[in-house]
């Protein structure tokens, strides 16, 4: 899954759960973003590069997202 593939399932599992989703690309170094998910946020890599499995997970913590909830969206 790419950086923009993750932004665009976290909106999707945003949207059904009444959830605020915004990315700031201008907040992180180089290529890197900040995406919001209500009060919590996490660091998107490069938005077209592939994101290891680790850092999935990583990530998902960061916003609150359970694993399971995300594969379904």
């Amino acid at each position: 899954m790419t950086g923009r593939q993750f932004i665009a399932r976290v909106r999707r599992w945003a949207r059904v759960r009444g959830v605020v989703v915004r990315f700031v690309a201008s907040q992180g170094p180089g290529s890197h973003g900040t995406l919001y998910a209500g009060a919590r946020r996490t660091t998107v890599k490069d938005r077209r590069k592939e994101i290891g499995t680790g850092l999935l997970k990583k990530m998902l913590a960061d916003l609150g997202i359970d694993q399971d909830d995300f594969q379904a969206t």
